[in-house]
């Protein structure tokens, strides 16, 4: 068996899909963990310009990242992403970076998608990632996570700049324009990741 295919018959226990196609190792470990930072970076850019919170493709990249990598992995590069931002490097959504993202009336869901993406790891790493019933309730789930933390930091921000902030105005800032997207974004990762096993599945058996 070559060094490449190696990492694709291993048993699965509780792998997560990385493990599948890299050995774990410290370095392997900080390469996904950048590559996640990086795919965050990318999608944080797929947006839809709206006040106080756009629409963007940071919820799919918290989604794969954390399914992809396992929680702890997962969650280290969310927390990577965020620190990376806060830093100055501009990752964020609409190219937005530095310590003056902590003002933005977003910033709340970057904190949530570090518990989204622990949680939806810890869940793949227990297969549900593998099976699509499973994988529409884990990811479900993650994808509800963020607004956990992001509809407060919301309602504080609004409150700090002088607009409405009960409950209903929160929500219709922060909740309601992301139905359409959330379900959308829901829907690809919870396909993607059990047809992704299947192709792991079927290339073990070919290489048997």
């Amino acid at each position: 068996m070559t060094t490449a295919t190696a990492p694709l018959s291993r048993p699965s226990g509780r792998t997560v899909l990385a493990d599948r196609f890299v050995s774990r190792s410290v370095a392997s470990d900080a390469l996904l963990i950048a590559s996640g930072v990086a795919l965050m970076g990318v999608l944080a850019q797929v947006s839809v310009p709206l006040w106080p919170v756009p629409i963007t493709g940071q919820t799919l990249g918290v989604l794969l990242v954390g399914a992809s990598l396992g929680a702890r992995r997962g969650s280290l590069a969310l927390i990577a992403y965020a620190v990376v931002g806060l830093l100055g490097i501009p990752l964020f959504a609409e190219h937005n970076g530095g310590l003056a993202s902590l003002s933005l009336p977003s910033f709340g869901f970057i904190l949530g998608f570090i518990p989204a993406a622990y949680a939806i790891g810890w869940l793949s790493e227990r297969n549900w990632d593998k099976h699509v019933v499973r994988s529409l309730v884990g990811f479900l789930v993650a994808s509800l996570i963020p607004f956990a933390i992001g509809l407060p930091y919301l309602g504080f921000a609004l409150a700090r700049l002088g607009y409405p902030h009960d409950v209903a105005a929160v929500l219709a800032a922060g909740f309601t324009p992301f139905i359409v997207g959330g379900v959308v974004k829901w829907l690809i990762a919870a396909g993607v990741l059990p047809l992704a096993w299947r192709a792991v599945k079927a290339f073990d058996r070919r290489t048997k």
